[in-house]
């Protein structure tokens, strides 16, 4: 689920030798000066280095400090500075620092012995890191100093910054990425090139996308005729409700957008109908509108389809009969508050916007390493400590400040749902018919909640509860294994060995599900995550018995502990859900009948081998395959993109679109490696006959996500292109065979028809961008495809009938309306729909 990298957030604690100055500040208003005057530079050097001896498949950053021409007087003579790295740093080197891992995110930097800062010295740290940096998404923001009994302050120059122009967070202490040979790629066999604006522009002119016109509802129907006439809704409606609560519709009531009027508008939902589930008809004349559904989801389906065509039509709608339902019961949106948290606001606008587009699960991954995100009333260690990260290394009042969270624990990135944020969002998505499922991932990624307990654990047993205080402790204190987790943790597993373990999972499912029945909805799927567990246990003595009753294997302890917690969901009446890689290790005679697993392997790598295998056990399997769905991928190869790329440089719209769930090896002739190379993919195991996958989930992972702007900009339109896979066959994909495999370009798979589908949905998805932005959502604007031949700019956009703006030199940007003669190098941008934001800005060069 995490995705196979690393990480690293270090903390440069330097020791600094200060001449003694007469009448010196306090050491306060020092650091103070110090924190707002000294430079800092961070820069991606090469990413593909001769790596100094020892280390493989390194690569090259270097963070430059510049200090003040005048070191401020009065600075304490231990001073840190903490800054934020991704990647593991094997080796750093400098004139005057030494390095050390501090865990997980964080490492400290001293002075070498005798070393002195000194006024304007300017000092390059090398960081040779294994893996790569390709983007400016992997650097973090928020290094600050800090010395003992002084607060912690922010390096100015390293605070993020608003674009006015994009509204998205922008980084000015790191240097532009320009060198395309040495950043791009990691080795020769990676064919990636960054998409520039000359090679967008060939790349869409290939796919540009139809205006949009006639239907446009999204995702499509299965079935849409038009009538004769026109059905005018400018007046409002007369609504009549036949076997089903208003309150059960409101929302998509609402989102007409008209009050009370004249035209009727019938509603009757008919349990009995054939109807499929959500599914529904709609039928629209001049004399008044009828929606039948089998139960209150497809009205809410009907009243949302209804709403958009409408909308195009500006109210005054030509007759039609739409007959629809979905191709898959699970249609999902994952979004990761662990990390860096959203908050209600957002996650109920997020709520909102799959309701537009009839997505119908919401994902909430509520805990992670980096920060537990759920009140529980009975921990409240859990919430108070858990859900803030600052600048306190004993971890008694916060967590470390992993991921550039900064200093003074009032950021945007910490902070938790309250039970009564947690209740308003789970009415307001059962209203729109979604099912809210809570995530706590265990047992690994579960740092947050060990620090949490062990701070209980301090506060009962000083009060002499000793008792109490190992009630829900989570570690076995004897355990001498050392370990390190993909993110770099020591200390992030759940002991599965300790009765109190099971004790605090109880406590907190127990829990959420006592606050979805104060929410009238009850809880139907908790999941545990069960991935990337460390090499943990070995060493514990609460785990010698366990292990030995597995044949020796300490590894085999994460999936018994997967089973005996699924079987406990079971007995609540609860679908145990996890990530394939811990569900695929389980004995299938010890899990429940039907959990429910996320398939989160490559396509290239591991994602035919989990689905196949886990829908061959009778498992709910949903395709969670970042190739698909993970959206807090960049959406192209480019520095200036956000997102991590360890499983796709690119996961663009046009290919979220052209996904096909029914034939996964087939996939291989639209998608490339994650080398940018056309290879095949074998069937390999294969399908039993009458399976099938149960839905679709985009994710979206924040280790890079700290605002909510940026939230909207990474999911939409994308979530579009996978709601749209959710609910309506892609009728280029060739029905699956048993062990037939796929090449790339495979003629098999309909070009043809996917060319056709993406025309007619790229103009539904400009449609509806208005729906959007009236749900208050930041989509993102793609910056347009653009080139110079023969003295004139062309330019093309994404989506059709976008807007796109250039500019020559210093001047003012105009509007582009055609083939225009320029001289030089020239800027050109994409605005939004409603024109109040902008893509980022590229430039485009004469041609050579």
């Amino acid at each position: 689920m995490m995705r196979g990298m690393s990480w690293l957030a270090m903390t440069a604690a330097t020791v600094m030798a200060v001449p003694a100055v007469a009448q010196e500040p306090a050491p306060q208003t020092a650091l103070d000066q110090l924190a707002d005057t000294i430079g800092y530079r961070l820069t991606m050097v090469d990413n593909r280095p001769s790596c100094p001896t020892g280390i493989d498949a390194c690569f090259l950053s270097t963070i430059t400090l510049t200090l003040p021409e005048t070191i401020p007087a009065g600075l304490p003579e231990r001073l840190s500075l903490t800054f934020s790295f991704v990647n593991r740093l094997p080796l750093v080197e400098s004139d005057i620092f030494e390095n050390r891992l501090i865990n997980g995110d964080v490492n400290r930097l001293t002075l070498k012995p005798g070393a002195v800062l000194k006024p304007g010295a300017v000092h390059v740290v090398k960081l040779w890191g294994v893996g790569a940096n390709f983007s400016k998404a992997f650097a973090m923001p928020n290094a600050y100093l800090a010395a003992d009994g002084l607060k912690a302050r922010t390096i100015a120059a390293t605070r993020a910054v608003i674009d006015p122009e994009t509204g998205l967070e922008i980084l000015p202490f790191v240097a532009d990425m320009t060198d395309e040979a040495r950043l791009a790629t990691k080795s020769a066999a990676d064919k990636t090139k960054w998409l520039t604006a000359e090679r967008a522009f060939e790349l869409q002119a290939g796919r540009q996308g139809a205006a949009p016109g006639g239907v446009v509802i999204l995702p499509k129907p299965v079935t849409v005729k038009r009538g004769n006439g026109f059905v005018d809704l400018s007046g409002g409606v007369a609504v009549t409700l036949v076997g089903v609560d208003r309150a059960a519709v409101a929302p998509g009531l609402a989102a007409l957008g008209i009050g009370e009027g004249k035209l009727p508008l019938s509603i009757r939902v008919d349990p009995s109908s054939k109807i499929a589930a959500e599914g529904y008809v709609l039928d629209a004349k001049p004399g008044g509108i009828s929606i039948v559904a089998r139960d209150a989801a497809g009205v809410s389906h009907a009243l949302r389809s209804l709403a958009q065509q409408a909308s195009f039509e500006k109210g005054k709608m030509r007759a039609l009969r739409v007959e629809d339902a979905p191709r898959y019961g699970y249609r999902g949106l994952h979004v990761d508050l662990g990390r860096n948290f959203h908050g209600r606001d957002q996650i109920l606008k997020l709520v909102e916007g799959m309701a537009a587009f009839k997505l119908n699960k919401l994902h909430l991954h509520l805990a992670e390493d980096e920060g537990w995100r759920i009140e529980i009333p009975a921990l409240p260690e859990l919430a108070e400590i858990g859900s803030k990260r600052c600048a306190d290394p004993t971890e008694k009042t916060c967590l470390l400040p992993q991921l550039g969270a900064g200093p003074d624990g009032t950021s945007g990135v910490n902070g938790y749902l309250s039970v009564a944020d947690y209740v308003a969002i789970v009415k307001a998505a059962a209203a729109r018919q979604i099912e809210v499922i809570p995530s706590i991932d265990m047992p690994g990624h579960s740092r947050a909640a060990i620090k949490a307990m062990e701070l209980r654990h301090a506060r009962l047993t000083a009060a002499g509860k000793p008792a109490e205080a190992d009630a829900y402790r989570l570690i076995d204190p004897a355990d001498t294994t050392v370990y390190r987790s993909i993110q770099n943790y020591d200390d992030n597993t759940l002991n599965v060995c300790l009765p109190s373990t099971y004790r605090f999972v109880d406590t907190v499912v127990d829990a959420l599900a006592d606050m979805h029945k104060q929410a009238g909805v009850p809880l139907k799927t908790f999941h545990l995550g069960a991935d990337e567990t460390a090499g943990a246990w070995v060493k514990s003595p609460a785990c010698a018995g366990m292990i030995a009753a597995n044949g020796g294997d300490a590894t085999k302890l994460t999936p018994r502990f997967i089973e005996r917690v699924s079987q406990s969901l079971a007995a609540k009446g609860l679908q145990a859900g996890g990530w394939s890689d811990g569900m695929g290790h389980t004995d299938a005679a010890k899990m429940p009948k039907r959990p429910q697993t996320n398939i989160w392997g490559v396509l290239h790598t591991g994602a035919i081998r989990e689905a196949h295998d886990q829908m061959n056990r009778g498992w709910d399997v949903v395709l969670s395959i970042p190739d698909l769905g993970y959206f807090d991928m960049p959406y192209a190869p480019h520095p200036e993109e956000g997102g991590y790329d360890w499983a796709s440089r690119g996961v663009s719209i046009y290919q979220v679109f052209g996904f096909m769930p029914d034939n996964l090896p087939a996939n291989a002739a639209t998608i490339r490696n994650i080398y940018a190379e056309g290879k095949g993919i074998e069937d390999k195991p294969v399908l039993e006959a009458g399976r099938r996958v149960a839905g679709v989930q985009a994710q979206l992972w924040s280790e890079t996500v700290r605002t909510d702007a940026q939230v909207d900009y990474m999911l939409f339109p994308r979530l579009l292109a996978l709601a749209e896979r959710g609910w309506s066959v892609a009728p280029w994909t060739p029905p699956y065979q048993a062990g037939v495999s796929y090449d790339w370009a495979d003629k098999r798979v309909d070009r043809a028809k996917l060319d056709a589908g993406w025309m007619d949905f790229a103009g539904r998805v400009t449609a509806q961008l208005p729906v959007l932005e009236r749900a208050g959502i930041a989509y993102r604007v793609a910056p347009p495809g653009a080139r110079i031949v023969g003295g004139k700019l062309e330019a093309n956009s994404e989506l059709p009938g976008m807007a796109i703006e250039y500019r020559m030199g210093n001047g003012g940007w105009t509007r582009y309306a055609g083939p225009v003669v320029v001289s030089g190098a020239v800027d050109v941008r994409t605005r939004s729909a409603d024109g109040k934001r902008a893509s980022r800005t590229v430039r485009v060069e004469p041609a050579k």
